[in-house]
């Protein structure tokens, strides 16, 4: 093993290269930030793993501008429901198949690898963006003013380092960063093995159908996920008896799948067992040392927010980080970043579990309607979009932390690609004509898009709200609204 070599400096360097790690590196490229992403593995890794993101995981993908190549590779999904195990229908739930508010679809199925390449060929674009795989992060030790990082360079095996002033920690549940932060996960009480079989069609079976299912059975409960092209999925829970290398052999596999499919219709294409688990860490930040992603949370997989919840993280921190390392906001910005996002994430893991709770009747026997979940409720639930926790506010705040939509413009646009990756003032035409001169002037001063609604669809939504006119922050949650141009001047002050 050969000795350090001289130090490279970097602004924000993520550990990880994951779908977290990938969108956070696009997002800081497209404010310029340094980055560097250290990896361990030398290519995506090629087996499936997130199948599903939803509507806000594709606007994040819009503001880096790579929607047009992942939308092609998705497919839009009509949703799942629940059935029990005499076949009864417990739960449709449906999702639309227009687009919703967020100009998106609610739901996609996604082919992990795919959507990883894209992200990484999409940070290659930016110059301030620098990638090296085959790096084994060992050691992070934190100065006063930077983090030094020491890795190993594994086809190599020479020891490197550099100095971040922040490091980002999006590697995993067995995460180093979060070790190092010395934060604990708090344990949400779900813990179970399942099956994961990934499987490629080798001749049509449209009776399989689009729609995902839950199968809640009392013996062994079970998942269909329709996939991307021919890629379907099974998750079918593990007995307590059964060994978890035993029901992973090929002929096992097809014992289990003899209700949907057989050798003659699917190709095996991977078999593993997991323990799903919840979990929070009770710590995101210490100084100069944050996670984001598995390294934060654990969630079950009944809702397909996992992936979803780690890209939100991304999200959530990048323009904040930008911020802070342009002097345009104090450090202490950073502490509304679990604030703000682990409430959020908590609302989608314990649903998650929930739901966990109607198909797993194999754990909570009579639990097929109501005892654990009514359907009611469950559609309810499921369609939710939780506000951020406690954070950054202004004006009226009745409506801070809300997702805001996504309408088009006039001329047919959608506004994110109008105002691109900044805070924008949405506001009616009457409202702006009354705001004072030095307001829109320190709106522009803090490089907040200003936009006057110029459809009906705009104006609605913004008298839905109660509100003359709202901030919506880079990553597209409401800062705060304004109903008299009083309470826009305590806006703009909070930008």
């Amino acid at each position: 093993m050969q000795h350090a070599t001289a130090q490279q400096a970097t602004e924000v360097a993520i550990i990880g290269c994951g779908p977290t790690g990938a969108i956070l590196a696009n997002l800081l490229g497209l404010q310029g930030i340094s980055t560097v992403v250290l990896e361990r593995e030398a290519a995506v890794y090629a087996l499936p793993r997130a199948v599903h993101f939803d509507d806000e995981v594709m606007r994040l993908i819009q503001t880096v501008g790579l929607s047009e190549t992942v939308a092609k590779q998705v497919h839009v999904s009509p949703g799942m429901r629940f059935v029990d195990d005499r076949g009864r229908l417990l739960l449709n739930w449906h999702r639309p198949a227009d687009v919703g508010a967020q100009a998106w679809h609610a739901s996609y199925r996604c082919h992990q690898p795919l959507l990883e390449q894209v992200l990484r060929d999409g940070f290659a674009r930016f110059p301030s963006v620098s990638f090296q795989t085959r790096t084994e992060v060992f050691a992070l030790e934190p100065r006063q003013d930077a983090v030094t990082v020491r890795y190993e360079d594994l086809a190599s095996g020479q020891l490197r380092e550099l100095r971040a002033r922040y490091v980002v920690g999006c590697d995993g549940a067995r995460s180093l960063a979060r070790r190092m932060i010395g934060a604990p996960m708090e344990d949400l009480g779900f813990h179970e093995r399942w099956l994961v079989v990934d499987a490629i069609l080798l001749r049509p079976r449209p009776d399989l159908g689009d729609w995902s299912v839950q199968y809640c059975n009392r013996a062994r409960p079970a998942t269909y996920v329709r996939g991307t092209g021919h890629r379907r999925r099974w998750e079918i829970a593990v007995l307590d008896d059964e060994d978890s290398a035993s029901v992973t052999e090929p002929a096992k596999v097809f014992e289990l799948l003899k209700p949907w499919v057989g050798p003659e219709d699917v190709m095996l294409e991977r078999m593993a067992v997991y323990t799903f688990h919840s979990a929070i860490a009770l710590q995101w930040r210490s100084e100069r040392l944050l996670i984001a992603g598995d390294a934060a949370h654990l969630t079950p997989p009944f809702l397909g927010q996992g992936m979803c919840a780690g890209m939100r993280d991304a999200g959530n921190l990048a323009w904040k980080l930008a911020r802070v390392l342009r002097d345009k906001s104090a450090e202490t910005l950073l502490d509304s970043y679990q604030a703000e996002r682990s409430p959020h994430v908590r609302e989608y893991i314990e649903l998650a579990v929930r739901l966990g709770g109607l198909i797993n009747t194999k754990a909570m026997e009579g639990a097929l309607s109501g005892a654990v979940l009514s359907g009611g409720e469950a559609q309810q639930m499921a369609s939710i979009k939780p506000r951020l926790g406690p954070g950054l506010a202004g004006g009226w705040r009745d409506q801070a932390g809300q997702i805001a939509p996504q309408p088009k413009q006039r001329d047919g646009t959608l506004l994110d690609d109008r105002v691109g990756y900044c805070f924008t003032a949405l506001l009616l035409p009457d409202f702006a004509a009354e705001l004072r001169a030095d307001t829109l002037a320190r709106l522009e001063r803090e490089d907040v898009a200003i936009v006057v609604a110029d459809t009906t669809e705009q104006e609605a939504w913004l008298r839905e709200t109660g509100a003359s006119g709202v901030v919506i922050r880079p990553d597209r949650y409401l800062l705060g609204a304004a109903r008299s141009p009083a309470e826009m001047d305590l806006l703009a002050e909070a930008v």
